[in-house]
């Protein structure tokens, strides 16, 4: 997460984090359908209109690091180091987001997503948002000269690597295989160009 420099923004970051917070202590405790939007605002002490300009959603109270995620596959893209390879920078940042959703303490977290098809719809179009935001930045690069059907293929693969990493016993490994895959795939479009 970056980490706002003034006060102003701080104060706004400490606020969306106390919503957030709040808002997943209370679905764990009573249930993800059974918790307003009302009692999360009052129990944080912020006024709806407020926690609607932190969040767009009840949903997105659960996925507070979206933005973040969002962010950091287009950084791995636009602030690689000259001459780095797409791949292993989108491996990286594919890693990070699987070490952060697989850490301690995550997997009630994960069984309330699980068990919540608003939750898993949520999270569906959350993954092709970020598809589409990695594609564009993909496509904005110069130094990678694909078409934009490879360039949201690879997107989409990436983020699917995630996916399927998230959810194996071995995600370190997971993800290392899938961007093998990817990688060759990658490879293949520039000897066909």
């Amino acid at each position: 997460m970056t980490v706002p420099t003034g006060r102003r923004e701080r104060k706004k970051a400490a606020t969306r984090h106390r919503i957030a917070d709040t808002a997943l202590r209370l679905f764990s405790e009573r249930g993800y359908d059974a918790v307003g939007i009302r009692e999360v605002a009052e129990e944080a002490d912020v006024a709806v209109t407020t926690l609607f300009s932190h969040f767009a959603s009840k949903e997105a109270l659960v996925f507070e690091h979206d933005g973040d995620f969002e962010q950091g596959l287009t950084r791995a893209v636009t602030e690689r180091a000259p001459q780095e390879p797409l791949i292993p920078a989108l491996r990286r940042e594919i890693h990070a987001m699987v070490r952060h959703c697989t850490a301690d303490g995550v997997a009630p977290i994960r069984r309330m997503i699980d068990g919540s098809p608003a939750l898993r719809q949520y999270e569906d179009s959350m993954r092709l948002r970020h598809a589409e935001f990695l594609a564009a930045a993909i496509v904005a690069d110069p130094e990678l000269s694909r078409s934009t059907t490879a360039c949201r293929a690879i997107a989409r693969f990436a983020i699917d690597a995630y996916s399927v990493g998230r959810e194996a016993a071995d995600p370190e490994a997971a993800v290392d295989e899938i961007f093998r895959m990817i990688e060759a795939a990658w490879e293949a479009v520039s000897r066909s160009a």
